[in-house]
């Protein structure tokens, strides 16, 4: 980021910090820097930062999270909009929407990644693994990334844009559904993973399908 002219000053900053959330430098789910750190960053005074960070909450791309600080829920202002409309969802309609979602990405993926893409899936997959059993937050960041960094590899910009407008919702799906039934699925992540990796469309496509329809059948008696 460079300092920015004084003309607009809250505009052009609230520009800026649009920019490194669209980037993917501060990535869905990621704390950004302090008040601060904003104001050295940008060259500007704590009360142009506090305003440009305050009109990227009332978007819907950040939140400010009291004692904790200010953390990046979506990557459009369409996020704000659909969290919105999905924050009384069943769990079981966000389940069968993700798996329309993550089976097609997943099949996509499998044709298209690269290595960049091979590595943060494989390093996600360790951190998820890793962390389970001793920082229930971290892996369940390190899970919402790897679904994410599924999609990531699919190379459609429009998917991954959609997708991230629906990541607050989806990890609020998974960090309930991981804290009621306490399974890992780490042998189905890893399926899923391998697949990807080893450019198995169809694989990564199954994989997918069949880990979420597992998820869905723990609703018997939805409808």
């Amino acid at each position: 980021m460079q300092p920015v002219r004084r003309t607009s000053l809250i505009a052009q900053v609230t520009e800026q910090l649009r920019a490194e959330i669209r980037s993917g430098r501060w990535s869905v789910g990621s704390r950004i820097p302090t008040e601060p750190e904003l104001t050295e960053l940008t060259g500007t005074g704590r009360n142009t930062v506090r305003e440009a960070v305050q009109a990227l909450v009332h978007a819907g791309m950040l939140e400010r999270r009291q004692g904790s600080g200010t953390y990046v829920i979506s990557t459009s202002t369409l996020g704000g909009t659909l969290a919105e409309y999905f924050a009384d969802a069943q769990q079981r309609d966000i389940l069968e929407l993700r798996q329309a979602l993550d089976t097609t990405a997943a099949a996509l993926a499998a044709q298209r990644r690269d290595a960049g893409d091979i590595a943060d899936l494989e390093r996600l997959l360790e951190d998820r693994r890793a962390t389970w059993d001793d920082n229930f937050d971290a892996a369940i960041e390190a899970d919402v990334q790897l679904h994410r960094a599924i999609v990531v590899a699919s190379h459609n910009a429009v998917y991954l844009e959609f997708y991230d407008s629906l990541l607050p919702i989806i990890e609020a799906v998974i960090r309930s559904r991981s804290e009621k039934a306490g399974a890992a699925y780490h042998d189905e992540h890893a399926e899923l993973v391998r697949a990807v990796v080893d450019g198995d469309p169809e694989g990564a496509a199954r994989a997918a399908n069949c880990f979420l329809s597992s998820l869905i059948a723990e609703f018997p008696d939805a409808r």
